[in-house]
């Protein structure tokens, strides 16, 4: 029982050590390039990171610069996970508006996950599909998305199959009622922005200046 209980605390010790290392590792070329330049009061340099976004101790990054501060070697900080809006961002963009890295850590990310793979072709066939008015792939596309496990699309395709016509008439047609939708909306927000402020004639003004 001891040594259960010995091992269980070490490894949640383990567990904190690694979680506080991750929070320096978006900032450790900061830390040694203000090291270089003679910056090595811990507390300064934690201030520095926290105004970029750090938001951890400075306990942390003490034992951080303890190797640097005895002369041994760093090791080589851990590359830092793209967000999942970094990521999202990556998959709604043309592959050409990506930039050379950007391109190399998103085939990084979909080569760890199959779904998310699946999901950023589905994603990139719709978008082909939808600028290329090329509505006689709908019925193949819903096909294919259904049949890979991706239960968010799935809703999708669900709301689609429900508007079928509608979906295949603004993935097909030059017209559509997309600018009337649009400009709905935008007065939409006019309205909400302008509620309790204003009478209508002002309001009016706001919508007649906005087109």
């Amino acid at each position: 029982m001891r040594r259960f209980v010995r091992a269980t605390g070490l490894a949640e010790l383990q567990a904190k050590t690694l979680q506080r290392a991750s929070l320096v590792d978006g900032f450790t070329d900061y830390l040694h390039r203000r090291w270089t330049e003679g910056a090595t009061d811990a507390a300064a340099l934690t201030k520095e990171i926290t105004t970029l976004g750090y938001h951890g101790s400075e306990q942390t990054v003490r034992r951080y610069l303890r190797p640097l501060r005895e002369g041994r070697p760093v090791p080589p900080a851990r590359p830092v996970p793209p967000t999942v809006r970094e990521v999202a961002s990556w998959m709604l963009r043309h592959p050409d508006n990506l930039k050379s890295d950007e391109q190399i850590r998103f085939k990084q990310v979909l080569a760890h996950c199959a779904q998310l793979e699946a999901a950023a072709t589905h994603t990139a066939s719709f978008a082909e599909m939808m600028c290329q008015r090329r509505g006689e792939r709908l019925d193949e596309w819903i096909d294919a998305v259904e049949a890979d496990e991706l239960p968010e699309l799935h809703r999708f395709t669900t709301g689609i199959r429900r508007d079928h016509a509608a979906v295949l008439a603004g993935l097909t047609q030059a017209h559509s009622s997309g600018p009337v939708e649009g400009t709905v909306n935008k007065i939409k927000m006019l309205k909400r922005q302008m509620f309790g402020r204003a009478n209508f004639d002002l309001l009016r003004k706001r919508v007649l200046l906005a087109h």
